[in-house]
């Protein structure tokens, strides 16, 4: 253990008799980091980007895709993590806290060697508070393998992106962004799984996460299922500045898949209001952006693909554009969580935000029978 203090010392911030280079745990799987998502109401462009740090394994990395037509334009680097904890940039991906819990800036330089690739400098705006999830933890056998907490927040992006030559204008009117934070302990690739992690296999995941941006409020819901239906991770909000945040009941979903896949299409999550009124958020994809491809999240596409806090080495920076016409080129991103931006409707009203969903194994409320099972073939 280091014997010297960093700058953060210096506040009266401390939750632990440690210094703040150090973590209240000794998991390696300790992390702390950000996604944001920004999206054009016409379904054109997803933009997804996102910082981790690893202190335990002393890795700081980042990412950002774009999802433009058919085409997936990827940057992602990797370095040692230092004691600026305050400083999040890795190579050429930059976040910016100019008003915290407000006002955000995400940039990605131009690679000088790719006019094509891949930059943006982009302007996030909260319109709405930022809300605390459900506290989140996860078992494999007896091991608690994710603890974590998070809070979700939607807003506005103005600014610029760049790439293939095109520059496209991001407008508040047009587009809108949406964020999550997470801290605790998530599983990084490379750990020896031990017994739990070779025999108890999970017969079955169903995950729902699904922030929508309305003019005058904010909607989260999240739904966790084991194969059985089992909830065991369950929010339905209403958040509006100035008036206490609104529960939204039990919710249930009603998804209409692709046929041959569990790819969403359209869906209606069913709520209640405060009165007992039964409310329908209906769900119409609009772009879909698979994390297994480019974003780091599990399970990685090609086997040697980067997946979060895992070691690079310093000053590893990577970009790559992957073609996603032929969905069967990466089979395996079928088994991993998919952020579909989507146009919501609620009460008369239309918003726009991220159905993020992932169905894996068994899952008896969706009539998915194990691993190989999809929505029926359509009639002929």
């Amino acid at each position: 253990m280091s014997d010297r203090p960093i700058a953060l010392d210096e506040y009266p911030i401390h939750q632990v008799p440690l210094s703040l280079r150090h973590v209240a745990t000794g998991d390696r799987n300790a992390y702390d980091r950000c996604i944001f998502h920004v999206l054009d109401h016409s379904g054109r462009a997803l933009l997804i980007a996102g910082l981790g740090v690893y202190p335990n394994t002393g890795v700081i990395d980042a990412y950002a895709t774009l999802r433009l037509g058919d085409r997936l334009h990827a940057v992602r680097a990797s370095d040692a993590l230092t004691d600026d904890r305050m400083a999040l940039t890795v190579g050429p991906l930059s976040i910016t806290v100019e008003e915290p819990l407000a006002r955000l800036r995400l940039t990605c330089a131009a690679d000088p060697g790719d006019p094509d690739g891949l930059a943006y400098d982009l302007t996030w705006t909260a319109a709405f508070p930022a809300t605390w999830e459900p506290h989140h933890t996860q078992y494999r056998g007896d091991r608690l393998t994710l603890q974590a907490r998070r809070f979700v927040q939607a807003g506005t992006c103005t600014g610029r992106i760049r790439v293939a030559g095109e520059e496209i204008a991001v407008t508040a009117g047009e587009w809108t962004g949406t964020r999550d934070r997470s801290w605790g302990v998530r599983p990084i690739p490379g750990e020896d799984p031990g017994r739990a992690g070779a025999e108890l296999r999970t017969e079955g995941f169903h995950w729902i996460w699904c922030p929508v941006r309305f003019d005058d409020r904010f909607v989260m819901v999240i739904v966790q299922e084991d194969a059985d239906g089992y909830r065991t991770l369950n929010e339905a909000r209403q958040v509006r500045p100035d008036r206490p945040d609104v529960q939204l009941g039990w919710p249930h979903t009603d998804i209409s898949y692709r046929p041959g896949t569990r790819h969403p299409e359209r869906a209606v999550v069913h709520l209640t209001g405060p009165a007992r009124e039964p409310l329908d958020l209906t769900v119409e994809i609009l772009t879909s952006s698979p994390l297994a491809v480019g974003a780091g999240y599990p399970p990685a596409d090609p086997v040697d693909d980067w997946q979060h806090g895992t070691w690079r080495g310093r000053g590893w920076t990577d970009r790559r554009v992957y073609d996603l016409k032929d969905p069967a080129a990466r089979p395996h991103a079928a088994y991993g969580v998919t952020d579909h931006a989507a146009r919501f409707t609620l009460d008369g009203r239309t918003g726009y935000g991220i159905f993020e969903h992932g169905s894996f194994g068994r899952h008896d409320p969706s009539g998915f029978a194990d691993y190989a099972a999809v929505a029926p073939e359509a009639d002929r």
